[in-house]
């Protein structure tokens, strides 16, 4: 399988440098990088209500991303604790 390229928007890389803890922070980003070399590993679940996007666990936080097969791109959109990411 092919590497996918990965894509994080503005608003969501302010919210991994808003993680006060350091170690969760880098969890949370060796948690990205390990979805350019398999974007749909066990673990991740697809979101109701859209055809492209999928949301993966990292302890409290959740990372929801959209996969484009056809330009083979990750795009992360958010990355929130549980409890607000779905607002």
């Amino acid at each position: 399988m092919a590497a996918y390229r990965i894509l994080i928007k503005s608003s969501a890389a302010k919210e991994i440098e808003a993680v006060d803890a350091k170690t969760q922070r880098q969890r949370i980003v060796t948690r990205i990088r390990a979805l350019a070399q398999d974007p749909r590993a066990l673990g991740s679940d697809k979101l109701a209500g859209y055809a492209d996007r999928y949301r993966v666990r990292q302890g409290q936080f959740r990372i929801i991303y959209l996969i484009d097969d056809s330009r083979s791109e990750v795009t992360i959109f958010r990355v929130a604790r549980r409890k607000h990411v779905y607002r």
